[in-house]
């Protein structure tokens, strides 16, 4: 009698257990496969944006140390400018005890300190207390060479008191309102917000279908419009600008609107027009045209700009020019004799 052995009940189970266990490390591999792939193309695009930040972080630095240059050379020119007013001042005392035919050099002396002071202080007063005083001791001369100096101080006293100067302390409030709101504007590649800010303007919401099937599609055309926007790009450079990139460019515009106040604050409203230009530029560039609040400092960066297209100070120059031949014509007429 031939017995039949059966197959034991614990091999059988210890041979599922590894079929189990093959596949589960087959699966693991593959998932640990994907993520070291994921992990490589993360690692390069940080790669890449890091160096992209390094780059503007180095512009930065270099508008930085480019700003105190001009901050240092502007204390060098405000020294160098005390020093030759002590020398006029000192000028002009000695003069004041020459005679009548010294008139001329005192006169141009005087004036050309007004017109320095006006350019430090950016008040025309000192240039019309020059001009007043030349005016009424060219009145009492009797010199008539210097009648054409007479017509010329005339002239160039009716332009500068007609002469608009820019309300300075104003400017500077409005470039310090400006700074304050650079770090709320949208940027132009911010298109989670620009969605969500024109969502409101859609009108009412549609009444909800009915049946089943219709309130499925429904779900599905409103999902799917939620998930893809198409716009016109008007501006690429700005809509590829990587989210990391907006600080640096943030940055940029509070540099340059420093660097028009600074410029408003030396009289240099030709540096401060150029600064300003940049700022407008870059705002008009890289942040959201469409958003209210962009619209809005664009306005108020516009004031400032149109208050300092005519913020230049007057120049007497024709009066110096006179009252240089005057001092050519009374040297001659002392060589003579």
């Amino acid at each position: 009698m031939v017995r039949v052995r059966g197959v034991q009940p614990g091999l059988v189970a210890a041979w599922l257990l590894a079929a189990v266990g093959l596949t589960v490390s087959v699966l693991l591999w593959q998932k640990v496969a994907g993520m070291q792939e994921q992990l490589a193309r993360q690692s390069a695009e940080t790669g890449n944006q890091s160096v992209e930040a390094r780059t503007l972080a180095r512009q930065a630095e270099e508008s930085t140390r480019e700003m105190t240059g001009k901050v240092a050379a502007l204390e060098t020119k405000v020294a160098d400018m005390v020093a030759y007013r002590a020398q006029l001042d000192t000028l002009v005392q000695s003069v004041a005890r020459a005679r009548d035919e010294n008139l001329a050099v005192e006169l141009e002396a005087a004036v050309r300190v007004a017109q320095d002071q006006a350019q430090l202080t950016g008040s025309v007063e000192p240039l019309l207390a020059a001009l007043r005083t030349a005016e009424r001791r060219l009145a009492r001369s009797s010199d008539p060479r210097l009648s054409p100096v007479v017509r010329t101080v005339a002239r160039d006293l009716e332009r500068v008191k007609a002469a608009s100067i820019p309300d300075t302390a104003g400017l500077l409030s409005r470039i310090d309102q400006l700074l304050r709101q650079v770090d709320d504007l949208p940027a132009a590649n911010d298109v989670g917000r620009a969605s969500m800010g024109n969502g409101g303007l859609r009108g009412a919401p549609a009444p909800a279908p009915e049946s089943w099937w219709a309130r499925l599609w429904h779900n599905v055309q409103t999902e799917a419009q939620g998930l893809l926007r198409v716009s016109r790009v008007e501006r690429p450079e700005a809509s590829m600008m990587a989210p990391e990139q907006v600080f640096f460019v943030r940055e940029n515009l509070k540099l340059r609107l420093q660097g028009a106040r600074l410029a408003i604050l030396a009289r240099q409203y030709e540096a401060a027009r150029s600064d300003l230009a940049a700022a407008s530029a870059s705002l008009g560039t890289w942040f959201d045209p469409a958003s209210r609040r962009t619209q809005g400092a664009a306005t108020l960066l516009q004031q400032i700009q149109a208050s300092t297209k005519s913020a230049d100070l007057p120049r007497v120059d024709d009066t110096l020019v006179a009252l240089g031949n005057a001092v050519a014509a009374t040297n001659a007429t002392a060589g003579e004799r």
